[in-house]
């Protein structure tokens, strides 16, 4: 197998582990709102994300890291040209990275009603973002001869971008829904099943839509393929939660996701940027690539390593299986009061 090929369907693994496992991250804390009825549901709601959030950060570290070394024409083009929009999602993540970590040092009411807005703002941006930056990718940008993109910002926020930024801003929250009641009992597990009810139905009709739009602008028989089983499998979720089996819910939920990223890696192939006002300037799997040394170099780092990310983040969630529930959250001590 061409190794430029074996190495963009490794960026799009790592891709989909980073979509599966930080999107429920980022549901969680856009329905803060929603379901923290209280400061104790919202520490409930935190703790059940609180051992593994940073854990899956680091795939979009390990999947921006192979795109610098696999594919740095891509790399050069996508953060250049989607500086602004990238630099939004990182500013979010380092908010809700700060936010989870600083929300519980003070018990003072206002300090953490600032910090739970920066969570949910942390939460949202980056939602939003990652589907308009990857529907962007999959419709086309402006790009030059020598692959530069020559748009804006305002280019990028176009009705089928933000189609898809709405998309996965929609699976991302109902995936956090579906995983808050898997991991929690009680009232906030009965709040969570009926919101992902509701968020639920709203992500099939707007993910339906959108797998629609990029059918017809980018029509392969694997894309097709693929959007339809990630249509069964949303839909399958859906029932899965309604009958109140959120193990099959959550576990389809994130089949689900996977299939969407997988099925937006298909409708780009052999591209990895297409240039939408000329296709000669397309940057393709070929013209984008590294060299044979430096991608054989890599592929054997990966046998290596990849194996062992991969169990290591499986023991992680193993170990921290357990439901959260109110009476696994101590009591704070009230702030003290000035003299």
């Amino acid at each position: 197998m061409d190794l430029a090929i074996l190495w963009f369907g490794i960026i799009a693994f790592f891709f989909v582990g980073y979509f599966v496992l930080d999107g429920f991250d980022f549901g969680v804390g856009m329905a803060l709102p929603f379901l923290g009825k209280d400061d104790v549901d919202r520490r409930v709601m935190i703790n059940t994300i609180g051992p593994v959030w940073d854990l899956n950060e680091t795939w979009l570290i390990v999947a921006g890291a192979a795109l610098f070394a696999a594919f740095p024409e891509w790399y050069a083009t996508l953060f250049s040209g989607f500086y602004l929009a990238l630099l939004l999602i990182l500013l979010a993540l380092i908010v809700r990275g700060v936010s989870f970590e600083y929300r519980h040092q003070r018990p003072d009411s206002r300090w953490k009603k600032w910090f739970d807005g920066m969570i949910i703002v942390g939460s949202t941006v980056p939602a939003l973002l990652w589907g308009v930056a990857f529907a962007n990718m999959v419709q086309g940008v402006a790009l030059d001869a020598d692959h530069n993109y020559t748009g804006t910002l305002f280019d990028l926020l176009n009705g089928y971008a933000l189609l898809g930024g709405l998309t996965t801003l929609l699976l991302f929250f109902t995936h956090g829904v579906v995983f808050v009641s898997l991991k929690t009992d009680g009232d906030i597990r009965r709040r969570a099943r009926k919101l992902a009810i509701k968020s639920g139905a709203a992500a099939i009709v707007v993910a339906a839509a959108f797998l629609i739009w990029t059918a017809i602008a980018n029509f392969s028989v694997v894309f097709v393929i693929l959007a339809a089983l990630a249509a069964v499998t949303l839909v399958a979720s859906w029932i899965a939660n309604i009958r109140g089996v959120e193990g099959w819910s959550f576990g389809l939920m994130a089949v689900t996701i996977a299939l969407a990223v997988v099925s937006l890696f298909a409708a780009l192939f052999p591209d990895v940027m297409p240039s939408s006002p000329n296709p000669a300037n397309s940057l393709t799997i070929a013209n984008a690539s590294s060299t044979d040394t430096t991608l054989t170099v890599m592929t054997w780092v990966a046998v290596i390593f990849l194996p062992l990310i991969v169990l290591y983040q499986a023991w992680t969630y193993w170990i921290f299986r357990k439901r959260v529930t109110r009476d696994h959250i101590p009591e704070e001590e009230p702030a003290p009061v000035a003299a």
